[in-house]
């Protein structure tokens, strides 16, 4: 009878394809492949100009403010919540910081651009604004039972408009020149840096996957054959390093290099080169998806925020107080928000009045886009991620070849459909 069992398994493994023995997401995949297709696509399109380094820079430093709105857009749509004001919180806080840098710091306190205590400050108000309005949004929610749709929509006009107001409709800046350094292109690690970081970063990934898989042994779960690991392994490291290899490659303009040189009084040495690297804006998106990640996966907090957005009857007769939770969840994203206004205000080198216009509906697109369930209860924050790098890509794709901004938005909104279509058809065809 034994013998037979095992004979009537052996059928079984041997139809386990590749992708099952990698056991890989096959949504990741299929979103990483539209990736892909995209790039070509565009790259052949423009000349093989999509897919130069300075491009490539340019498109992560682009990326970086809607993709860390989208992670904490996540939670809120897991929640079966949606948040529409995230675009105009954005400017609330970029409108708090620019007031505080050109107006409050140096008149009130003396404080001038340059000092070492400016930025820090500044940034410290915007986050203090960005999560209390957030945390309130969530009271409103989650407490006075409106729906989040209808205090989101009202938190757009309200609170762009308090943004107009702050700035009395004027353009803020300049903007303290530390500030200005996690916007992108003004603040990088250079060469040595950003190999150090890639090497790190690498390593760290090749321990999590052993400790994954040494975690999975101690516990008699089944593990992967040896090669899947190390083709795993491989692939992650070579991204990794990949990317920092492009980074690496786009050059700072002699010219630049020049005014700097002379700025210093110093000649600059002939034949001599310097690149940018990796932005900080860039650290800033990795520390926020790591740290993100591990609340998803490893917290009491993600746990609730997971099981509520299943069925949130039952998680409420568990005992979790959704109240609270709601609060906290969109405390969260007005964090996140304002991290994004400095990112994004830093990349403009200056407050204006239209800053995050749209980035509500670009957000909840990437989110959308990255595999979350309008339904509720799923969403990865690497797929929210990958969401808003897509996005970008066909932006900024398009934009290259000419298409105008209507145009651009169009295929957004269809890509949009396109993409919970297919996100329905998944999930029918799983069973989730």
């Amino acid at each position: 009878m034994a013998d037979q069992n095992a004979k009537s398994d052996l059928p079984q493994q041997s139809r386990r394809n590749i992708l099952d023995t990698l056991e890989l997401d096959t949504r990741l995949l299929g979103m990483i492949g539209a990736f892909v297709v995209i790039c070509v696509v565009f790259d052949i399109w423009t000349g093989g100009r999509f897919l130069t380094p300075r491009n490539i820079f340019n498109l992560t430093i682009q990326t970086v403010s809607v993709a860390i709105m989208a992670t904490g857009m996540v939670f809120v749509i897991v929640t079966r919540h949606i948040d529409l004001s995230v675009g105009a919180l954005l400017a609330t806080c970029s409108a708090f910081m620019g007031m505080a840098m050109t107006a409050w710091l140096p008149n009130i306190l003396g404080i001038e651009l340059g000092s070492g205590i400016i930025a820090p400050i500044a940034i410290l108000v915007g986050i203090v604004v960005g999560t209390a309005i957030g945390a309130f949004h969530g009271w409103l929610i989650g407490y006075l039972t409106i729906p989040a749709f209808i205090v989101t929509l009202g938190g757009l006009f309200v609170w762009r408009n308090v943004a107009w107001h702050l700035s009395s409709g004027q353009t803020l800046g300049p903007l303290d020149p530390t500030y200005l350094k996690l916007g992108g292109i003004s603040g990088t690690l250079g060469a040595t840096g950003s190999w150090v970081l890639g090497i790190l970063a690498a390593g760290f990934s090749l321990y999590l996957l052993f400790n994954a898989r040494r975690s999975k042994v101690a516990h008699g779960f089944p593990v992967k054959p040896v090669w899947a690991e190390l083709t795993i392994a491989g692939v992650v490291s070579g991204t990794i390093l990949g990317f920092v290899w492009i980074l690496n490659s786009y050059e700072i303009p002699v010219r630049k290099l020049a005014r700097e040189f002379a700025a210093r009084g110093e000649e600059m040495p002939e034949g001599y080169t310097e690149v940018y690297g990796v932005p900080y804006s860039v650290i800033i998106l990795i520390i926020v998806a790591l740290v993100m990640t591990v609340v998803a996966q490893r917290t009491r907090l993600g746990r609730y925020i997971f099981a509520t957005g299943g069925n949130p009857e039952a998680a409420q007769l568990s005992g979790i107080d959704t109240k609270l939770l709601t609060v906290k969840i969109f405390a969260i994203v007005g964090f996140l928000c304002a991290i994004s206004a400095v990112v994004a205000s830093a990349r403009l080198t200056y407050h204006t009045n239209d800053i995050g216009t749209l980035d509500e509906l670009r957000v909840i697109a990437a989110a959308v886009i990255g595999g979350t369930a309008l339904s509720g209860g799923f969403g990865t924050i690497y797929g929210a991620i990958l969401g808003a790098l897509i996005m970008q890509s066909l932006q900024s794709g398009m934009a290259m070849v000419g298409v105008e901004a209507p145009y651009q938005n169009i295929v957004v909104g269809i890509v949009l459909v396109f993409a919970v279509y297919v996100d329905i058809l998944y999930r029918k065809r799983t069973g989730d």
